[in-house]
């Protein structure tokens, strides 16, 4: 959509600033949760500074985690073009700005929120990239599940002060242009002073990451938004075993028998200072001493145990790593590599979700720079890294029997083995080559200073002319 007028522009802001603050009304809750702001724990306003302390220390937050566990397994670590050439784009682009330490923030946004963004506009010398929170910018899409392209997108700034207010600097980007904003109270309006900039790319510069492409009507959630409540129930729990733990597990103790001394005034006067480092002492031959039994934990350890194997589940994170227990310590390689199944499962499901947007940003950058054949290409594809937790010696020994079983080319196979990048594949090609060329000089003097090649007879001499 390309706006043209004044009265275009204000009403396409205003559409996308009130877009925002309904999916700000979904993303804050699931942001405050991931950084364990979420406690909806009851508190008395007479609480005391004990009870505080001890809700406070009740958030037993594993939502990062859940982000964690499935970003640090998604690495793209090269980009090839539809003729399976290594793609100009990703050299010029994707190295300069950064985006092998960037790129993660790309996946934890889509994964916590359900979407992120990746802006994509010209730069000198190159195109400039910039990963964006779904809470920094909202898109209009025409068909929000199957459409490529946003019709309209707004980038959010930081805030500045306008007269006697603030207002937050914006950017509304149509097919053509950056419409510079202001947004504030009073709503959406152009900056004072400032004029749009074209990129000139003909499509609204923004790709979106999505969790998963599964869901064909809401769009999808995130990993967050479904465990909130489970999380809220951790922190219950966890909040009932503190105060079963502070209070019920330091056996009480009791005393009978013995005379209660009084002050000044009549009053009953504490006859001990009860502590876990003090003991009981009493002068009367008929006092008697004795304990209630302490709280039993076990409950409240397994009812958490239990809430942990279910975000296990519902995330399919490996259950191990979220807890060890007697069901899930000591066994073999076989049963461990099968709890890690529904995990990489998982993987390879955001692998493709990704991995599609990544190939959209670089035949977007490609426009950028001015590369219409790296637009044109829709059969690009991302290598990522292979991040399963295996053994050098496993990986090597498979891969060595496919090249000797099925003929693969070993150098086909050098960018299989974990932990090595696209450069040092180029490092290996390079050195392998300048060696394979050295053999073939040498091979050359070898046969210069035998004076033929071997297995050819030499030529016999030419008869001499009788004289």
């Amino acid at each position: 959509m390309l706006l043209e007028t004044k009265k275009e522009v204000e009403e396409a802001a205003g559409r996308l600033t009130e877009a925002h603050q309904a999916e700000k009304r979904r993303l804050d809750p699931i942001h405050a949760a991931v950084r364990g702001e979420d406690n909806a724990l009851y508190v008395p306003q007479k609480a005391t500074e004990e009870y505080r302390r001890i809700v406070e220390q009740s958030r037993f937050n594993v939502l990062p985690l859940v982000i964690t566990q499935l970003a640090q397994a998604l690495f793209v670590d090269g980009y090839l073009t539809g003729d399976g050439k290594r793609s100009p784009v990703w050299e010029a682009v994707w190295q300069p700005n950064r985006m092998d330490a960037r790129q993660g923030g790309l996946y934890r946004s889509a994964i916590e929120y359900g979407a992120s963004y990746a802006l994509g506009l010209p730069g000198d010398p190159v195109p400039v990239i910039t990963p964006l929170s779904p809470r920094r910018c909202t898109a209009l899409y025409e068909d929000p599940v199957n459409d490529e392209w946003p019709e309209l997108a707004l980038v959010f700034g930081p805030k500045v002060k306008v007269g006697e207010g603030w207002a937050r600097k914006a950017r509304l980007f149509d097919e053509q242009q950056a419409h510079p904003m202001l947004v504030g109270e009073s709503g959406a309006r152009p900056a004072p002073g400032e004029k749009p900039k074209k990129h000139g790319l003909g499509v609204v510069p923004l790709v979106r990451y999505l969790d998963s492409l599964e869901d064909l009507d809401d769009g999808p959630c995130g990993k967050v938004e479904p465990l909130v409540p489970v999380q809220r129930q951790l922190n219950q729990t966890t909040y009932s075993l503190l105060m079963a733990q502070h209070y019920g597990a330091f056996r009480q103790r009791w005393v009978t028998g013995m005379l209660v001394q009084e002050d000044a005034d009549g009053n009953p006067r504490e006859p001990f200072d009860v502590g876990v480092d003090r003991m009981l002492h009493a002068e009367e031959a008929t006092a008697k001493f004795g304990d209630f039994a302490e709280t039993s934990l076990d409950g409240y350890l397994k009812s958490r145990e239990a809430a942990l194997l279910f975000i296990a589940s519902v995330a399919q994170i490996p259950p191990h790593n979220l807890i060890i227990g007697s069901g899930i310590s000591n066994i073999s390689a076989e049963a461990l590599a099968a709890l890690e199944a529904g995990h990489r499962q998982d993987v390879a499901e955001h692998q493709q979700s990704f991995g599609e947007s990544t190939e959209q940003l670089m035949r977007l950058c490609g426009r950028a720079m001015g590369d219409e054949a790296a637009w044109k290409d829709t059969s690009g594809q991302v290598i990522w890294r292979d991040t399963t937790p295996r053994s050098l010696a496993q990986v090597a020994d498979a891969w060595g029997k496919v090249a000797q079983m099925l003929g693969v080319p070993p150098r086909a196979l050098w960018s299989r083995l974990p932990g090595v990048t696209q450069q040092d594949v180029r490092a290996w090609e390079r050195m392998a080559d300048e060696q394979d060329a050295l053999l073939n000089l040498e091979q050359m003097f070898r046969e210069d200073a035998e004076g033929s090649p071997a297995g050819e007879p030499e030529p016999e001499p030419a008869p001499s002319a009788a004289g």
